[in-house]
């Protein structure tokens, strides 16, 4: 079955930088786009990057844009996020999603989600 297994989250020191990774399994993951997501304490899911089966197109939230770059490795069916300059607002779980449609449809119904790995910026 599809599978999406996040890794690389932790206690972080504002300024710091996380390197997120997101192994996939059980379905052609080269055919399928990407992303990250975060959800906050108190606050509702949200979309951060996402990128095409390719790789050749990305798209980044707009509070998070220069901040954050994301990637992905077809021959090892990973994708990844760098976030870098952590802030303690960016504390929260992060979750890998992806669908076999397009970006523009990553995080919507019959979307595939991993379980999230939990980010904490503090000092």
């Amino acid at each position: 079955q599809v599978q999406l297994v996040e890794s690389g989250g932790g206690l972080v020191q504002p300024g710091g930088s996380l390197r997120l990774s997101c192994a996939a399994s059980g379905f052609a993951f080269s055919r399928y786009a990407t992303g990250w997501f975060r959800q906050r304490p108190g606050m509702r899911r949200e979309f951060l990057a996402g990128i095409s089966f390719s790789g050749r197109f990305t798209r980044y939230a707009d509070s998070v844009k220069g901040r954050i770059t994301i990637s992905r490795d077809n021959a090892n069916n990973t994708v990844s996020l760098q976030i870098d300059n952590l802030e303690p607002e960016d504390t929260g779980v992060y979750y890998c999603n992806a669908d076999s449609r397009s970006t523009e449809q990553l995080g919507l119904q019959g979307s595939h989600w991993g379980q999230g790995t939990q980010v904490t910026v503090s000092s």
